[in-house]
């Protein structure tokens, strides 16, 4: 019989207001297999660039864009990350959490989506798209002239690690992007090693509507990273179910993820309150616009404040690392090496080879990227449906 733990009833976010180290050094080689690192990354960009997208179309990038559209606040973080925000001139509604977004055109449509005309009056060298952004509307960007690259859905923290090696190829921002996937795999390495002998416990992320995070989601990757099993992934329910109340009470979840304190309340009323969860008034309160959002930081930030909320006795503050330490590695690599980076791949004749580093894809039609948000957006709209009758 597996032993139940004493969780900390709510645990707030410790590292959010941790501030986030610009990059602008060689990045070292992000390390564990454990958590698809990629061994050799290449850190200098070089135009034209050429990748496959979502679509199965080749979109070539001819020289670093000076003007980017992200149509997705995961890619706008991620481009935050790298060191490419002052390229960015468009975002979403979801974005303006980030430092100076409330600056750039906001190209969201009334509701949720994007209105193609705002897109298009940012005149971007180029638009990054989520796989929530239909085919059709992609179609009409390009259609009006647009360079548009859309992106696979992230369903693991691997996914999360190409899809920021490919912002950064198609953005010249190559040596941030491999900075940030060292950084974001170290945490999840750190929190891998202080739970590796723990008992895991069973978590639930509810997110409105009867709608849960299962396996073959991002959620699911980072929640087993952190040393806790996901009730909805060992049912075998893939993506975002929408499930019953009976279900919910029948998977016995002990840990409810919140996104806020006041979200505590859920374990007041049915089905959760006939959990473990409420018996014991165990939630973990995390950062909405992290775990919501697949990117290095989300995974770094959610991953670190969710084992602090499983395991409390064996992983703290002291544990996460920070930007900077990966810095400071990744001077001390450069400077112990013979002038080649230590995570360039060199060709044979000595120089760097433009497809080093390779990506992965996952299907299109999986949940992924910022697909919670729509989720989100739809429970809230059912809900009022309800009200309205």
């Amino acid at each position: 019989m597996r032993t139940t733990r004493s969780i900390r009833s709510t645990v707030l976010v410790f590292l959010v207001t941790l501030t986030v180290v610009g990059t602008g050094v060689t990045p070292v080689a992000a390390a564990g297999s454990g958590t698809g690192a990629v061994a050799q990354t290449q850190t200098q960009c070089s135009f034209p660039f050429s990748a496959t997208d979502a679509t199965g179309t080749e979109v070539t990038v001819e020289e670093r864009p000076e003007r980017v559209t992200t149509l997705a606040p995961s890619a706008a973080q991620t481009m935050w990350e790298i060191g490419g925000s002052e390229q960015v001139v468009g975002v979403s509604q979801f974005a303006s959490y980030l430092d100076g977004a409330d600056s750039r055109t906001n190209v969201s449509a009334a509701g949720f989506g994007v209105d193609v005309e705002k897109v298009v009056g940012t005149e971007p060298d180029l638009v990054l798209a989520p796989n929530t952004i239909g085919n059709e509307t992609v179609t009409k960007l390009r259609d009006a002239g647009l360079t548009v690259y859309r992106f696979e859905a992230a369903t693991s923290i691997e996914n999360i690690e190409a899809k920021t090696t490919v912002i950064g190829q198609l953005t010249g921002n190559c040596e941030g992007a491999a900075t940030a996937n060292a950084w974001m795999n170290q945490n999840v390495e750190a929190a891998q090693s202080a739970t590796e002998s723990a008992d895991n416990p069973r978590v639930i992320y509810p997110l409105g509507g009867g709608y849960v995070a299962g396996e073959e989601t991002f959620i699911d990757a980072m929640i087993t990273a952190s040393g806790g099993t996901n009730v909805v992934a060992e049912e075998g329910l893939s993506g975002y179910p929408q499930l019953s109340d009976e279900k919910v009470i029948e998977l016995a979840p002990e840990v409810v993820l919140i996104t806020s304190p006041e979200g505590a309340a859920i374990l007041d009323s049915e089905p959760y309150a006939s959990t473990p969860a409420a018996e014991n008034d165990s939630t973990v309160t995390l950062e909405v616009n992290y775990l919501n959002q697949p990117a290095p930081r989300s995974v770094a930030y959610t991953v670190s404040n969710m084992t602090a909320g499983f395991h409390p006795d064996a992983y703290g503050e002291e544990q996460f690392v920070t930007k900077s330490e990966v810095s400071a590695q990744s001077n001390d690599s450069a400077t112990a090496s013979d002038g080649t980076a230590e995570n360039e791949t060199v060709a044979a004749d000595g120089g760097e080879t433009a497809d080093a580093t390779q990506t992965t894809e996952t299907s299109a039609d999986s949940p992924g990227f910022d697909v919670v948000a729509a989720l989100v957006a739809l429970a809230a709209t059912t809900l009022l449906a309800r009200r309205r009758r």
